[in-house]
């Protein structure tokens, strides 16, 4: 059996129970997961889930957590909402318990009604990578992941097919 047909086998039905049940596994399997053979799946993976998976029918990193401001973040969206820094700081942002600039407020001011972002032109780059998907992060920074494969279905999908062809 190919890679590719295992891959479109992972069923989607209630994910976030099986996620939830899966965490031993994950992180099991982040632990003594092979590096490099977990980078040359994740852009075949990270794309098949895209395909499959809707960002805009589900939004829950949006509507339950938030992303770093990093500087660069806050210039670059303060300039596209015609903002002074300190107002943009001031009205949509505090600082978490780690030191980090973060929304005030959930789900994020940014976010539609129709999921859709108000400023994703602009967006964080923590917005950006988002769910990470594609990058190292997966392995380095196993509690990230399973954090996110707990809200995301995108992290759900990547890590079911990653068990499953080890």
């Amino acid at each position: 059996m190919n890679v590719k047909y295992r891959m479109s086998e992972v069923n989607l039905d209630h994910w976030e129970k099986r996620s939830a049940e899966h965490q031993k596994l994950y992180k099991q399997f982040l632990q003594r997961a092979d590096k490099n053979k977990v980078l040359k799946q994740l852009p075949s993976l990270h794309e098949e889930a895209f395909e499959k998976i809707d960002c805009l029918q589900c939004a829950n990193c949006c509507k339950n957590y938030s992303p770093r401001f990093k500087t660069p973040d806050i210039k670059r969206i303060s300039k596209f909402l015609g903002m002074k820094e300190g107002t943009f700081i001031e009205t949509y942002l505090t600082l978490d318990t780690e030191g980090d600039y973060v929304v005030r407020s959930k789900p994020c001011p940014f976010l539609g009604a129709d999921n859709f972002c108000s400023i994703y032109e602009a967006r964080p780059s923590d917005c950006h990578r988002f769910p990470y998907t594609d990058e190292d992060v997966i392995i380095k920074r196993p509690a990230i992941t399973l954090k996110n494969s707990t809200f995301c279905p995108i992290v759900f999908y990547v890590l079911e097919n990653l068990r499953v062809t080890k």
